[in-house]
């Protein structure tokens, strides 16, 4: 009997921390946990988070991952985490958070993203410059925001991180950052892939910025090792090592198996996403599209709508109506909803390009306005927004032969057969949906096996412990894909006169 050999993936969420136990011998996940997050919000825009949140999730998460899993905490080689992209966690010299973190869903600072968005030469400069268009969920507006809201803080920045930077730095007191999640602060060069300096030098000359970035390691190096007093609050081996990390999107690639070219990887979250891996720097000429890098050394274009399920769940508050009810009336309505069109631009949006838009209810009679037209208006609408940002990955020369689903959304077999019927594509869910902790699990054992095994490939690893759900498959259906081409055509009418 081969003995397992048990890796730990942690995934910081905007709604919550998850915790998996990957046995990478045998591909198997063993046991899951999770723990809720809380959000401060206004009307403003603002979307903040305290970082000590993130700590108490994880921690808890943890514990009942082993629990459920049944097994010894000491056992664990190795812990990889994941968290939420573009974040801004400011940390003094001495590792103390100087504030709370602005959050990838953050749009208060959509003026100073737009003036550093002119510095740079409109889209065009900074699609040039970068690789990508700097827009205001990215990290960069958030610190030119901090330093201009807040300068008194200046002077005490030691480190800025993104959420996973900062979670590894809490398990193995090292500041460092991965080019995947790096890839997406608005401060780097995805072609280079380093750090952009003289746009940081731009926003302080003092150079301070500058000194506290944190080093770039590549995705197969490991940090470091848990520190002690960590080990010991979470119950694990105290010599295991903590992988590189990245970010959600970038993890979850690794979770579907999706780092080859030929796959499409969607994300049915808080937010939608939508991305595919490539062996070269596809820049494309469209804003909405960000070629970051991947955390499996390529890259991974990539787009990103900030409403997704807090739309559907603004509508499920609002009728006061459980999840299963919810669907129940999503399947009651007909496809186009009669007319009735909900534009769920609640916070903003990234994808289409509208950061100063609203949700919008449009097409209302007396007839149309019930219970289960709302309710499918507001799914139709999220799904065609993706719909969207799928025409620009094919635009830009990614094709699929299939869409492996997650997110909270893929569980709803409706939403997946609507997701199929839309894109005109295959969808396929893997067997685990919490892709983003199976990522971060599974390249933690690529970092402990490349210790040994110099050669050890990504690969070979997604391959045993990545597994698809046949029963979740979803084909294109011929009639149902001609009525969702009408109510597309409809959709980009509108936002045209956004």
């Amino acid at each position: 009997m081969t003995t397992a050999r048990l890796f730990l993936g942690i995934d910081c969420g905007t709604q919550g921390t998850k915790a998996l136990i990957l046995d990478s011998h045998s591909g198997a996940v063993l046991g899951l946990g999770s723990a809720p997050h809380s959000l401060i919000s206004g009307a403003n825009g603002r979307r903040e988070q305290e970082p000590e949140q993130w700590l108490h999730a994880s921690t808890a998460a943890v514990h009942q991952a082993l629990q459920v899993a049944g097994v010894d905490g000491r056992d664990i080689l190795g812990i990889g985490v994941s968290a939420q992209q573009h974040g801004l966690v400011l940390l003094d010299k001495q590792g103390q958070v100087l504030r709370p973190a602005k959050l990838w869903c953050d749009t208060e600072s959509s003026a100073e993203n737009q003036r550093l968005l002119e510095h740079l030469g409109g889209t065009r400069g900074s699609l040039e410059r970068l690789g990508l268009a700097l827009a205001p969920g990215y990290t960069v507006s958030k610190l030119l925001w901090t330093l201009e809201q807040h300068p008194q803080l200046l002077q005490r920045i030691g480190h800025i991180l993104l959420p996973h930077d900062y979670l590894n730095f809490w398990l193995s007191g090292r500041c460092c950052s991965e080019y995947g999640d790096a890839s997406g602060t608005g401060y780097f060069d995805v072609r280079r892939r380093d750090w952009d300096r003289p746009l940081l030098a731009h926003i302080d000359p003092s150079g301070g910025l500058e000194q506290a970035l944190p080093q770039l390691i590549e995705s197969h190096q490991a940090v470091g090792r848990v520190l002690p007093e960590i080990a010991r609050q979470l119950g694990i081996n105290p010599e295991a090592l903590v992988a590189s990390g990245g970010g959600d999107n970038m993890l979850g690639a690794i979770g579907t198996g999706n780092i080859r070219p030929g796959i499409i990887t969607m994300s049915l979250g808080s937010s939608g996403t939508l991305y595919a891996y490539s062996d070269q720097p596809q820049v494309a000429g469209e804003a909405e599209v960000a070629c970051f890098c991947s955390s499996s050394g390529g890259w991974l274009p990539l787009i990103c709508s900030m409403n997704l399920t807090n739309a559907t769940h603004k509508v499920r508050e609002l009728l006061e109506l459980d999840l299963a009810t919810f669907n129940l009336r999503v399947a009651e309505a007909p496809i186009g909803t009669e007319g009735l069109r909900l534009l769920p631009f609640f916070n903003g949006e990234r994808v289409p390009a509208l950061p100063q838009a609203r949700g919008q209810l449009l097409g209302m009679t007396l007839d149309n306005l019930t219970q289960a037209n709302l309710c499918r208006a507001v799914v139709e609408g999220c799904t065609l927004g993706l719909r969207y940002g799928l025409d620009l990955l094919r635009a830009n020369g990614l094709q699929s032969r299939s869409i492996r689903l997650i997110g909270g959304g893929a569980k709803s077999p409706l939403w997946r057969q609507m997701v199929a019927d839309i894109m005109g594509t295959e969808v396929i869910c893997p067997r685990e949906t919490e892709a983003a902790a199976l990522g971060a699990a599974i390249q933690a054992a690529w970092c402990h096996g490349r210790q040994s095994d110099p050669n050890l490939e990504l690969q070979q690893l997604c391959e045993r412990c990545v597994s698809l759900d046949p029963y979740s498959q979803c084909q294109p259906r011929a009639e149902q894909m001609v009525a969702y081409e009408a109510l597309y055509a409809d959709y980009l009418k509108l936002l045209s006169t956004l």
